[in-house]
């Protein structure tokens, strides 16, 4: 029973780690859209873009915390039930995947905004991105 639990917490714990690694909202920070050089009706575009989203990441990001404290709230049972506690478990992988699709939709109604040297850029700024190294040399090199 408790590896059942475990099992199903480190289950949810990494469904939420599995977002696409192009999610992350690089076009607030000014550092990252003035090296990108957008034009000014590509900022409307992404505004507008981000603008149309909102609201229903806003939902979606409340039916996951729900998910997420529903889910809890039958772990908490003892005994837990079983079916209730799987019932829980698909009501948040479903809001899980929604927030996925949502944010891959947003991202990918972004990227046609961009260039393809912007969105090379873009990915090279990414946070954690590492640039490579040429052969050899350590960054303390450079």
């Amino acid at each position: 029973m408790r590896r059942y639990i475990l099992f199903t917490l480190l289950l949810s714990g990494s469904l939420l780690a599995q977002m696409p690694k192009s999610l992350y909202a690089w076009w607030s920070k000014p550092v990252v859209t003035k090296q990108l050089n957008l034009t000014t009706v590509q900022r409307q575009q992404i505004r507008a873009t981000v603008m149309e989203f909102r609201p229903h990441l806003i939902d979606i990001r409340a039916e996951v915390s729900k998910a997420e404290i529903d889910l809890e709230a039958q772990f908490d049972h003892d005994p837990v039930d079983q079916a209730k506690a799987n019932q829980a478990i698909e009501r948040l992988i479903a809001a899980r995947t929604d927030l996925t699709r949502a944010l891959s939709q947003m991202s990918l109604k972004l990227r046609s905004v961009l260039t393809e040297q912007q969105w090379r850029d873009l990915q090279r700024l990414r946070p954690g991105q590492v640039e490579e190294q040429p052969a050899g040399e350590s960054p303390a090199q450079k």
